[in-house]
C-alpha cells in the first residue's frame, strides 16, 4: 500500500481522471459515475472508483502544484493505473480563449519538479498522442469546441515577474496551470498514457489588455457548465 493513497492494488481502475481539487473529484464521481466507491480519503486526497458507460473508471485528486501531483501520480502507477487524464482549470494567456476547453499538446516545465525527474536535461513534457487524438474525436462527437496547443506548468500562481505572462503568450502558449508538466514527464518515464484537458476559468494579468492588470474570471454558473462539459468529454475519452 502506498504512503498517501491508502488503497490496495486494484482499487483504482486502469483509467483515471486527475483533478486538482478534492471536491471536484467528489463531484465528478457523484455526478457522472455509476455506483461510485470512495477508495481514498487520506490527507484529503479524495479518490473514487465506479463505472461510466459500463466501463471501470476512477477519479483522484492531485492537489495543487507539481510536487503534490508527482506523489499522487507515482502512487497511482504503483496501484496499477495505466491512463491518466488531468481535468482542471487554467489561466488563459490570450483573451480569445476565455471559457474554452483546451487540450494540451505539451506543457512547458516552469517548475523544477519535472526537471528533476530528467536530471535537468532538455526535455519536452508531451501528452500521449492517443489521448489527444481521442479528446479531439470525442469533442467532435459531442459537438464541443476545443482549442489544441501548448500550455505551461508554473510553480508560482501570483507571478512576481510582471512580463512573464506576456512572454509566454508571445511564444504561442495558450494557458498556464500547475500540474501537467510533471504528469507528462512521469507518463514518459513510467510508460503510461497521459493527457490534459482544461477549462480556461480566468485570464492572466499582463498577457493581454483585458482586465487592466487584474484577473478576469468566469462566473460561478459559467464555470460549472464548462466543468460539466469538460468532465463528460474526459470520461468519454478515458473509457473509449
Amino acid at each position: 500500500m502506498p504512503i498517501h493513497l491508502r488503497a490496495e492494488h486494484g482499487a483504482y481502475a486502469e483509467a483515471c481522471l486527475l483533478p486538482g481539487d478534492p471536491l471536484r473529484a467528489k463531484y465528478i464521481a457523484e455526478t457522472f459515475f455509476d455506483d461510485p466507491v470512495e477508495v481514498n480519503t487520506y490527507r484529503g486526497l479524495l479518490g473514487y472508483t465506479g463505472t461510466f458507460g459500463g466501463k471501470p473508471v476512477s477519479v483522484q485528486t492531485s492537489g495543487m502544484g507539481c510536487p503534490a501531483a508527482a506523489i499522487v501520480i507515482e502512487e497511482l502507477v504503483q496501484l496499477g493505473v495505466k491512463k491518466i487524464l488531468r481535468v482542471g482549470t487554467c489561466g488563459g494567456l490570450r483573451a480569445d480563449v476565455m471559457g474554452e476547453l483546451i487540450v494540451a499538446l505539451a506543457a512547458a516545465p516552469a517548475d523544477k519538479t519535472a526537471l528533476e525527474y530528467v536530471g535537468n536535461e532538455p526535455f519536452v513534457p508531451t501528452a500521449s498522442f492517443e489521448i489527444v487524438h481521442e479528446l479531439v474525436h470525442q469533442a467532435k462527437e459531442l459537438g464541443r469546441t476545443v482549442r489544441v496547443g501548448p500550455i505551461v506548468s508554473s510553480a508560482v500562481f501570483y507571478q512576481p515577474d510582471q512580463g512573464q505572462a506576456r512572454r509566454w503568450a508571445e511564444r504561442g502558449i495558450l494557458a498556464v496551470e500547475m500540474e501537467a508538466a510533471v504528469l507528462f514527464t512521469l507518463a514518459a518515464i513510467r510508460k503510461i498514457q497521459a493527457g490534459c484537458v482544461l477549462v480556461v476559468s480566468d485570464l492572466v494579468p499582463g498577457a493581454h489588455e483585458v482586465g487592466g492588470g487584474q484577473f478576469v474570471y468566469l462566473s460561478d454558473e459559467e464555470l460549472q457548465k464548462a466543468v460539466n462539459e469538460m468532465s463528460e468529454l474526459a470520461l468519454h475519452t478515458i473509457t473509449a
